[in-house]
């Protein structure tokens, strides 16, 4: 059964795959290039009434209508790869009842050994606990879904077959990292979603925004994992085996043990952890290298909702919770783990107060959100971490997925200044966007409420240098996640219509679509209660078992703290929904006042802290600096001056000019045979006169 469940969506990107290259040929047997316009600048062509209305998205004129045939086989590709998803999503249902609730055993398959050369014995081996069978949980459920909602956003796309085979390979690679017996295993299905989120995020290769934001992603990741890869060869070192088995057994033995770095004598755990963090920072866009994320919005609405709520993002957080036996006894790593995910928390919501992309409000939402999950990771509540990872692929995938069909339902349109009074044209999209609101901003007795108000109370009780600095973060950034989300409900969806003409033709997406959200909204509501005891309640021993190495007593320290820490996170989302409400549908003319008055800070958040023109002053420009001056003075001047080029060159010259002495007048050569007699006896003169 488990192979099953991660092997199905790797069929199924194969079967989509080949679909999409014989289609491609299918289409244009000639091989030539087809000449690509674009398939939709705000976002995705839809093209029911765009003949007369060229998007007018955040990216500009649409001209994709020099419309190509679909590739032959589409629906096929579609059927194929949303079906084999939602198979392998009740399998993993299954699992998780079977593993979870029936205490079945950790199930550990064998597939193929892999690596063998001398000590370093790697096998290809799925390991399934419960940490495993929540993952695979999340994210086989938000990517069937994903795959059925792409049915119907999709549908003017010629590329579809590539772009299913894409989504299931991000699936598959997920999985295999989710499902990984040792860590070079884990690298592999790490890697894969790095190479599956630049396939995605830059499918629209034609636009140069999405391939730019494919190549960033790219390469904020390299960063990231160039401190992983060196963490694994540290856990390698020390121990000598990649297992995972074995380096739990073997971690405790390390304490007090120190390794030379750079003449430096770190504690071995400490630093190995800490490149371990690297890692994750990296992947699940924390502060720092978080720069990747926003632009990852150029890939399609259903890429982001993958993207954010069950793949890449959510790798970073499940590494650190399955090496929870390692970061349990480095405590300096934890205090370090704990910094970066509030500081991450406060700072993306800062920035999200701001946005006026839909989608890019979204997307800081993830962020802060992640850093939540971090701040558990550190208080050592891993569980409490995993519950809200749980929780938030529910409201977030709602979330990017509502937010697709409102960009549908707009042709293309991003910017929420020019949407309003929606939720007459598409009632059911905004019912379910309200929920996953709800969820995200933790109002009682939705699923975000149980999940998020733990992570706060586990930063409280923290033993951990952090531990306030965590808590204070990520109360505020509460209350700031509330008046941002809610800004983007009541500027999309109430109000005064500001683009008549788009709002006349508003109307609600396929039924694709709508299945979808709908399912999505049910679990934003019902992930939360029925959990909360396996997760955040004294059920987790018993629930996780050996699949995660909790910090001692800090759940029982979570029941016993006072009354106000309890009611304060929600107090703050009542605060800024409250304040949302005054700024946009009472008073709308002050956020413009205030935005004035404070120009520096609005500037500040607008362009997100500065950090990609700070990025770009530190590091871009000196590389490019630096590969100009290599290419120009180093390979121009140098090696191809003194070099090959430059011998070939000496010669020439050398050749042209004795050519010129060959000129075929005698009294030429009697002139030099003269000069050479001359020359001769003068040298006969004086040799012969100094002996």
């Amino acid at each position: 059964m488990v192979q099953a469940i991660v092997f199905l969506p790797l069929l199924g990107a194969i079967l989509a795959g080949l679909i999409a290259i014989f289609g491609a040929h299918a289409r244009n047997p000639s091989g030539d290039a087809v000449e690509h316009h674009d398939h939709g600048h705000g976002d995705h062509a839809h093209a029911a009434d765009a003949h007369d209305d060229h998007g007018h998205g955040d990216h500009g004129h649409d001209d994709h209508h020099v419309s190509e045939p679909p590739a032959q086989g589409s629906r096929a590709a579609e059927l194929i790869t949303t079906g084999l998803l939602f198979v392998s999503a009740a399998l993993s249902w299954v699992v998780l009842v079977e593993i979870g609730f029936l205490h079945r055993d950790v199930v550990r398959i064998a597939l193929f050994p892999w690596i063998n050369s001398g000590d370093l014995q790697v096998a290809w081996a799925l390991r399934v606990d419960t940490l495993t069978a929540v993952m695979l949980v999340v994210v086989n459920t938000v990517s069937s879904l994903v795959h059925l909602y792409s049915i119907g956003y999709m549908d003017e796309d010629p590329n579809r077959p590539r772009f299913f085979s894409y989504l299931s390979l991000f699936t598959f690679a997920m999985l295999m990292l989710v499902t990984a017996d040792n860590l070079v295993q884990l690298f592999f299905g790490w890697e894969g979603v790095g190479l599956a989120s630049y396939l995605l995020i830059g499918f629209w290769y034609q636009k140069p925004s999405a391939n730019a934001a494919a190549i960033k992603a790219f390469v904020v990741n390299r960063v990231g994992d160039f401190g992983f890869a060196l963490g694994i060869f540290a856990i390698y070192m020390l121990l000598n085996t990649t297992d995972f088995e074995t380096i739990f057994a073997g971690a405790p033995g390390l304490s007090g043990k120190t390794i030379n770095f750079f003449g430096w004598h770190a504690d071995a755990l400490t630093l190995t952890c800490l490149l371990l963090f690297m890692g994750a920072m990296g992947k699940s866009a924390q502060f720092l290298l978080h720069t990747w994320l926003p632009d990852a919005m150029e890939g399609p609405t259903p890429v982001s909702a993958l993207i954010h709520a069950a793949t890449m993002v959510t790798a970073g957080v499940f590494m650190v919770a399955r090496l929870s036996p390692l970061f349990e006894l480095a405590p300096n790593a934890q205090a370090v783990v704990m910094f970066f995910g509030a500081t991450t928390a406060f700072f993306a919501a800062t920035v999200g107060l701001v946005q006026n992309d839909i989608k890019r409000i979204v997307a800081y939402s993830t962020c802060s959100q992640l850093g939540y999950m971090f701040v558990a990771m550190g208080a050592g509540a891993y569980s409490v971490g995993i519950f809200h990872l749980f929780t938030h692929a529910f409201f977030k995938a709602l979330l990017f997925l509502g937010s697709g069909s409102v960009i549908y339902a707009m042709h293309h349109e991003q910017d929420i200044r020019n949407m309003g009074g929606l939720w007459r044209k598409i009632p059911y999209t905004y019912s379910v966007m309200v929920i996953g609101t709800l969820a995200l901003t933790g109002f009682p007795l939705t699923a975000g409420y149980f999940s998020k108000d733990a992570i706060i109370e586990s930063a409280y009780v923290a033993h951990n240098p952090f531990g306030y600095y965590g808590f204070a973060m990520t109360v505020i950034a509460a209350a700031l996640t509330s008046f941002y989300s809610w800004r983007l409900i009541f500027k999309t969806f109430h109000g005064e219509p500001h683009d008549q003409h788009h709002y006349e033709a508003a109307h609600e997406a396929p039924l694709w679509m709508l299945i979808p959200i709908g399912i999505l909204a049910a679990g934003s509501i019902l992930a939360g209660f029925p959990f909360y005891e396996l997760f955040a309640g004294h059920g987790v021993g018993e629930f996780f078992r050996e699949s995660l190495k909790m910090h001692p007593n800090i759940i029982d320290e979570m029941h016993h703290i006072p009354k106000i820490i309890v009611y304060l996170p929600t107090v703050m989302m009542a605060i800024g929904l409250y304040i949302s409400y005054v700024f946009y549908i009472r008073r709308p003319y002050l956020p413009v006042e205030l935005a004035n008055q404070h120009q520096m800070l609005y500037q500040f958040l607008l362009n997100k802290w500065y950090f990609d023109e700070l990025y770009d002053f530190i590091f871009v420009r000196p590389a490019k600096w630096l590969g100009r001056f290599l290419w120009k003075k180093g390979d121009g001047l140098v090696i191809d001056g003194f070099g090959p080029d430059g011998v070939s060159a000496r010669v020439l010259d050398v050749t042209r000019n004795v050519v010129k002495i060959q000129t075929g007048y005698l009294y030429h050569y009697a002139f030099a045979m003269l000069i050479g007699v001359a020359g001769l006896i003068t040298w006969f003169m004086f040799g012969l006169g100094g002996q």
